[in-house]
């Protein structure tokens, strides 16, 4: 899709609630570099789903990177170009990063960008895609700190039911 900044342009102004389409009147840079960046593989109403959950997400006037997670997830890195990361990272995921360091090809070590609080890597060491299981863990779990074991709040942020949180953390 090649005019995504029409259309997310023009999905603003058509879909979310009532309230949000008064109050919400721009998307960050970042935001729309990280929708142009997604491959999109659905038709356009993938499009139109993923603003309609950003508006409803919206907290303020923009919308930005964070409202868009599910896509922020699948789009490794680009998150992270000219946005600062919202707060550092709790021991456990810190120390989960610091082991996460990839080595590229050259032999020196570089940070991953797992590495930095609130990106999901989409590939495993070896280069392989993850599984949806071990992402949709490990976006619970960053949920769970990022929102301080407010599970309600998780549920909600992530876009399902309270029990439903709980039967996939016992999974």
């Amino acid at each position: 899709m090649e005019d995504i900044p029409e259309l997310v342009e023009h999905f603003m102004g058509r879909v979310g609630p009532p309230e949000a389409r008064k109050r919400i009147s721009a998307i960050s840079d970042d935001a729309l570099a990280m929708l142009v960046a997604y491959d999109w593989p659905g038709n356009v109403r993938q499009l139109e789903n993923a603003v309609f959950r950003a508006m409803v997400l919206c907290e303020g006037h923009t919308l930005t990177v964070d409202d868009f997670p599910q896509i922020r997830a699948q789009v490794e890195g680009i998150a992270l170009v000219g946005y600062p990361v919202p707060r550092p990272a709790a021991p456990a995921i810190a120390a989960a990063s610091a082991a996460a360091l990839e080595t590229p090809r050259d032999g020196s070590r570089a940070p991953a960008l797992s590495t930095q609080f609130g990106v999901l890597r989409a590939l495993d060491e070896r280069g392989n895609v993850r599984s949806l299981s071990e992402v949709e863990f490990e976006m619970i779990k960053l949920a769970i700190d990022h929102y301080e074991g407010q599970m309600s709040e998780v549920a909600r942020r992530l876009g399902i039911g309270r029990s439903t949180l709980y039967r996939k953390l016992k999974e």
